[in-house]
């Protein structure tokens, strides 16, 4: 208790000293950068970014620009605002679906079809109306029909 008490004391007593009596030693002031290296003017980013007039919609929901200089622009929504960026066949070929529907698993039940595909995250499943069916959809019904790998029908 003893030691405690004297760890107290002079921790006060250190903390109770004048400031003054010892300055900080001035450092030299900086010199002043010269005009010349102005920092670059930046754009506001605050606005959000339009899409051209000029931009045609694509099927996938992209709108494709080029510019005066012969430039390919890719403009697409996303949740945060539209984003830019080259149209290159990198970007264009995340976003295009696959027609032919392979690696779809189609089981029919009735007027209600199952899928299955295999997807970054595991086991994608789905169920759709036959009505309602895209052309990928249809494409794997008709290769697991074809297949005979569709179940039977549940009867109750």
């Amino acid at each position: 208790m003893k030691l405690l008490f004297a760890v107290f004391v002079s921790a006060l007593a250190l903390s109770a000293q004048d400031p003054q009596a010892n300055p900080p030693a001035k450092k030299p002031a900086a010199k002043a950068a010269p005009k010349a290296l102005a920092p670059p003017k930046v754009k506001n980013a605050s606005k959000p970014l339009p899409i051209p007039a000029e931009a045609v919609l694509g099927a996938d929901g992209d709108y494709r620009y080029t510019d005066t200089q012969g430039k390919k622009w890719l403009y697409r929504k996303t949740p945060f605002g539209v984003t830019r960026m080259e149209d290159t066949p990198q970007f264009t070929s995340t976003r295009a679906a696959d027609p032919t529907g392979a690696g779809i698993k189609a089981t029919e039940d009735g007027d209600i079809v199952r899928f299955e595909r295999q997807g970054p995250f595991g086991l994608w499943k789905w169920e759709k109306k036959k009505s309602e069916l895209n052309e990928g959809e249809k494409a794997a019904l008709a290769r697991s029909q074809a297949g005979g790998s569709t179940t039977a029908s549940k009867q109750d």
